[in-house]
């Protein structure tokens, strides 16, 4: 046996538990469990023999689950799925029914209840919208849409901050059956037009200027580029974010009006009514976009009923959510994970919408949100898990977090040292739940799930209906080692087309080119044949093959980045002629250290002994810059193409793309 796949075997037989479920088995995961036993006549022992189930006989557990979470419809469907076509076919779902998300989302009518807590950096105050209130701002919203002619199927976009006006907006348009597609005012002029120029909004929502990191920054400039980059535009409404309306001046944005007027403009004599059209299942309800990080951004297009029943099973059976939890997931409006959160409303849940930076006015701020609002759940980006590690901070000390049950964690894979931090440092009694899967489903293949244990760095199951495997290059399936995550059956939750696509070859080169027939996501995972865990281990188009040894990058970064010298690090292969490869890693150093020979050293031994020597890269060379996309993912695609001496387009989707240039022409990449 190799060593990787000793070490491999060794790290399964370790698995510890860093948390378990109580006895009392009480999760809704177990109701539907035992309700689908009885329904079905099937002997349903634990969440593993649901899983199985649940991916053999995947329409009977759709319908099931259709049933269990009370969607609201209009009319009931005629079947559910065509079990005779492929996840390549895009097959239709719960074809004859009739239903609405927004409705889905707004059916909670307990006046009182707060359905959005909205917080923002350097504010004290902290406002609250009722699910009442909320109902009234969504029909005042529509009501205006209508009345400027927004119809079904056109485009409403917002370039927005977190706040509940996005979220208003984007129910509105929901309601009336216009597609919804958002970006955060941190993308720049070009990253938003890659995006919104392809699919031609008739509305855009916007603020003038937005507060992060202890900085006021305007914005009405980067609009005004925006707009005129959008010939189809009829309305730009712009809502007063940081200035009293009467410091903004927007004379200078063509078809340009401030919200109060825009919202006046849909009242008559009576307040407007909430009014839902009654929509096909896969009627697209939003559209989302791909990092463009290689091209122009893919313009994924996602159906109203396919996201509201993915969703309401990931916060219902998975996230055991209910009408008194409340969550905060950090997130802009540009990241999936926005929409994944606001579809939390259909469950009763509270949402806490925060726009700021989470480090700002101390890397305590969502701490104390959490007190302060009594927050049951808290999303974040494993990466922000890294640095409170890394600034020692104890909020187990500090905070009482008594009302938190769950720490959600997704964006990149979770390191091990930081299941240790969450449990050693923050609570030891919540449940850790590392979520796996992408826009492109706009949701997840595996997660957190309240009804089995957690071990250290594994996501701890797969999701439900997911029929998820890990393939070698062959297609044959491989366990407890590194493969392609694939899913093999139809899920309600992909796309349903792509945008400007008419023949739909962008979307079968995007996932069924690798293996025809089978959905190739372009993730390198590792599934625990002892534990049906999984870790996560980096972009297969990121995937390194120095000498016919596979591995993803990540499996460096684990162990790079627990040195203290090392702030941040890039792994890249590259290419020579004879397409030889070889594996560079690039090291950011962290401040007060300066890079050594010795550390390369120290480097090389620690990848050797806790890897195998195959992995050791060819070169380890310093870098001033690591770039990441602006949803805070790091970017070694782009990377590879610049060493390869390739220019790359579509700089906007970066948040610092002038690091790019760092990697440019560098003299020890000459001569391969």
């Amino acid at each position: 046996m190799s060593k990787l796949a000793r070490l491999e075997r060794e790290e399964i037989m370790e698995c510890q538990v860093m948390w378990e479920p109580d006895s009392k088995k009480d999760t809704q995961m177990d109701r539907f469990r035992a309700a689908v036993g009885t329904a079905c006549g099937l002997a349903l022992g634990n969440y593993d023999d649901l899983y199985h189930w649940s991916v053999r006989s995947y329409s009977d557990f759709w319908a099931e689950f259709w049933k269990f979470s009370g969607i609201v419809c209009s009319r009931m469907y005629d079947e559910v799925v065509d079990t005779s076509k492929g996840i390549a076919d895009v097959p239709e779902w719960f074809r004859g029914s009739r239903l609405n998300y927004a409705e889905n989302l707004l059916r909670h009518k307990e006046n009182d209840r707060v359905a959005l807590y909205v917080a923002r950096e350097g504010r004290e105050e902290i406002a609250k919208v009722t699910f009442e209130e909320l109902r009234q701002q969504v029909a005042l919203f529509a009501a205006a849409m209508r009345k400027m002619g927004v119809k079904k199927g056109d485009r409403v976009v917002g370039y927005l901050p977190n706040s509940a006006h996005a979220v208003e907006a984007m129910l509105a348009a929901a309601s009336i059956g216009a597609i919804w597609s958002s970006t955060s005012p941190d993308f720049g002029v070009n990253g938003v037009l890659d995006r919104f120029s392809q699919i031609q909004p008739k509305l855009i929502f916007s603020v003038e200027a937005v507060v992060y990191n202890g900085k006021e920054h305007g914005h009405l400039e980067k609009l005004q580029r925006v707009v005129k980059g959008l010939p189809d535009l009829q309305r730009v409404v712009l809502i007063p974010y940081v200035l009293p309306r009467e410091k903004i001046d927007i004379s200078k944005i063509p078809n340009s009006m401030f919200l109060d007027d825009f919202l006046a403009s849909g009242t008559g004599a009576q307040a407007p009514q909430l009014e839902f059209e009654q929509l096909p299942f896969s009627h697209p309800l939003f559209i989302m976009f791909s990092s463009g990080t290689t091209g122009a951004p893919k313009c994924m297009v996602h159906s109203a009923g396919g996201t509201l029943i993915q969703h309401l099973k990931e916060h219902v059976l998975h996230g055991n959510m209910t009408s008194s939890d409340i969550l905060l997931y950090y997130t802009t409006v540009g990241w999936m994970m926005w929409n994944w959160m606001v579809s939390a409303l259909a469950t009763g849940a509270s949402l806490v919408l925060y726009d700021g930076s989470p480090l700002v006015p101390t890397p305590n701020v969502l701490w104390d949100l959490v007190d302060r609002i009594g927050i049951t759940i808290l999303g974040t980006g494993a990466k922000w898990l890294s640095v409170l590690e890394e600034k020692d901070m104890k909020p187990m000390e500090t905070h009482n977090l008594h009302t938190l049950h769950t720490i959600l964690s997704t964006g990149s894979p979770l390191k091990a040292q930081s299941y240790e931090y969450v449990y050693r440092c923050i609570k030891s009694t919540v449940l850790l739940g590392s979520i796996s899967g992408g826009t492109d489903i706009i949701s997840c293949f595996m997660g957190q799930n309240s009804s089995i244990p957690v071990y250290k760095g594994e996501i701890q199951a797969r999701n439900l209906g997911m029929a998820v495997e890990a393939w070698d290059e062959e297609g044959k399936t491989v366990w407890g080692a590194s493969g392609e995550l694939v899913c093999t059956k139809p899920i309600p939750c992909q796309p349903t087309h792509f945008w400007n696509d008419e023949n739909g070859s962008k979307y079968r080169k995007a996932y069924f080119s690798k293996y025809p027939g089978v959905w190739a996501h372009g993730d390198y995972c590792r599934i625990n044949p002892k534990t049906g865990g999984i870790v996560m281990l980096g972009r297969s188009d990121g995937t390194l093959n120095p000498n016919g040894v596979r591995f993803g990058s990540s499996e460096i970064y684990n162990i790079v980045e627990a040195f203290d010298e090392v702030e941040d690090s890039l792994c890249v292969p590259q290419y020579n002629r004879d397409g030889e490869e070889r594996v560079v890693l690039f090291l950011k150093m962290a401040s007060g250290h300066t890079f050594q020979p010795d550390l390369v050293k120290h480097i090389r031994d620690a990848i050797r002994l806790g890897l195998s020597a195959r992995h050791v890269p060819s070169l380890i060379l310093e870098t001033q810059g690591i770039p990441y996309t602006i949803n805070g993912k790091k970017v070694e695609v782009a990377v590879k193409q610049v060493i390869a001496g390739k220019t790359v387009e579509h700089r906007g989707a970066f948040s610092n793309p002038e690091s790019l240039d760092l990697y440019r022409d560098i003299p020890e990449l000459q001569d391969f």
